[in-house]
């Protein structure tokens, strides 16, 4: 059951299975990927990361945070089972400062903790493929099988098999993750501005990937609004980090 909304779910590993496969997708993406390895926007990944990890209570307790900042124009940024997050480049000049790169993280981070990638192995009948990426190497499975359990797990379309979470899903990471940045201090109400945002970026023939793996249906804004009033009370109860713009 997930402890910030209380819906129960039916998921295809353990918890340690489904961490072992987040590492060993994490550095399959790293070792194709130009990591920033220093530097202000890292620094502000960072920050942000560990505000959020803390923030996340129960849930994230047991994990492994880890944030890396990937050189990228793509605008996207995920978070792979244990706590792997990795972020574009293209996505901070859309977030603009703490509070939206808090939203955007936030999210990720709920879909981890909520379990969204054992739900959509088990949605996708892929758990026996998934067992064998943890028994032996993810490296060496055969490469179409490797992008799909990637995919499902939540990496980019890049590493991955481009498979958007469902509904439910996203509507759930929307609310805890709203939660999550209250908690950390960031004013949730730069949610709302920042998938405005994201909707305008998205206005031309090709949508930022974080769009399209995140389908932002109608009631997004209105869904969030209504959720607003129990976030800032949890806002409001926490420290507020100085919201410092992104470079």
């Amino acid at each position: 059951m997930n402890p910030e909304t209380g819906r129960k779910s039916h998921v295809g590993m353990s918890v340690q299975q489904e961490s072992a496969l987040g590492l060993q997708s994490y550095e399959q993406v790293l070792s194709q990927s130009q990591a920033v390895s220093s530097g202000p926007e890292l620094e502000m990944v960072k920050r942000v990361s560990s505000r959020l990890a803390r923030a996340t209570g129960e849930a994230g307790s047991n994990f492994d945070w880890k944030e890396s900042l990937i050189r990228d124009q793509k605008v996207n940024a995920f978070c792979l089972p244990g706590g792997k997050i990795v972020v574009y480049t293209g996505i901070l000049p859309v977030a603009e400062n703490e509070a939206a790169l808090a939203t955007v993280l936030g999210h990720e981070m709920a879909h981890a903790t909520s379990r969204h990638g054992a739900q959509r192995v088990l949605q996708q009948n892929l758990a026996q493929t998934a067992m064998s990426g943890v028994a032996g190497s993810l490296s060496d499975m055969d490469y179409d099988k490797q992008r799909v359990v990637l995919g499902a797990l939540g990496a980019g379309a890049k590493y991955g098999v481009l498979m958007p979470f469902g509904r439910e899903q996203e509507s759930e990471a929307d609310h805890i993750g709203l939660i999550y940045m209250a908690r950390a201090g960031y004013d949730p109400r730069e949610s709302i501005r920042f998938w405005k945002r994201m909707e305008s970026a998205g206005g031309g023939s090709q949508p930022p990937e974080f769009l399209s793996t995140h389908p932002s249906h109608g009631t997004r804004i209105q869904q969030l609004e209504a959720w607003m009033p129990k976030a800032l009370e949890e806002y409001n109860r926490a420290p507020h980090p100085a919201d410092a713009p992104s470079s």
